[in-house]
């Protein structure tokens, strides 16, 4: 398994706090329990900061060309018909993709194609599971057109109540491949994706996903 690239001087620093702290604990006091109690939970600390910046190698195995696929790690929170009026101004289908601190968070592209349209947006840390973070907290939007052009989907990274930094690697005029970051989200947030109504959704309330695996929906071809 590898560590995201995001993690690895987080993990480095991490280690090093752990260690001066429980070699100095070890080297300058008598050795009591309570040594020990220190050492356990440190070495479940770090477990768990490595557990979040994991990042297994993934590709996807579908047809690319028709499949709208999961951008995270998490379970499906929403699937209904709202309008969007950063960029499309219109009605479009909305899949969202709560993320715990369990998953894992680093994002991929949902389709093949070219990235129109990037903007961050500055704002609040309310609970990511509520329906007014999509438009209130801090986020950032991606616009992709499909390969033939046919097709352009809205995808929008948010942070929660925890996650403080959004991290988007799409510029405009990039590549979009299925099999690649387009990001990374610290902590605990969501993942929407605005599509066209006429998709065929694959996916059902509540149901847990992955990221790169998942297929969200199937353009009408």
């Amino acid at each position: 398994m590898k560590i995201h690239h995001e993690g690895r001087g987080v993990l480095v620093v991490y280690f090093i706090i752990l260690a001066l702290l429980n070699g100095a604990l070890f080297y300058l006091f008598p050795i009591t329990l309570l040594q020990y109690v220190v050492l356990a939970v440190s070495i479940v600390l770090f477990s768990g900061v490595v557990n979040f910046y994991r990042c297994p190698a993934r590709k996807f195995e579908g047809d690319k060309s028709d499949s709208i696929v999961a951008s995270a790690d998490g379970k499906i929170v929403a699937i209904e018909e709202v309008y969007e009026g950063e960029y499309f101004k219109d009605k479009r289908l909305l899949i969202s993709i709560f993320m715990s601190p369990l998953n894992v968070h680093a994002n991929w592209y949902p389709i093949n194609g070219t990235v129109l349209l990037k903007k961050h947006h500055n704002g609040r840390f309310r609970a990511a599971y509520l329906p007014k973070s999509s438009t209130e907290n801090e986020r950032s939007t991606v616009v992709i057109e499909t390969t033939d052009k046919k097709y352009q989907i809205l995808l929008r990274q948010i942070a929660g109540a925890m996650a403080r930094r959004i991290v988007t690697y799409s510029n405009v005029g990039n590549i979009a491949d299925i099999d690649k970051h387009l990001g990374f989200i610290k902590l605990g947030s969501r993942v929407d994706v605005y599509l066209p109504l006429d998709v065929k959704v694959m996916v059902e309330m509540d149901q847990k996903v992955k990221g790169n695996q998942t297929i969200l929906a199937k353009f009408d071809k």
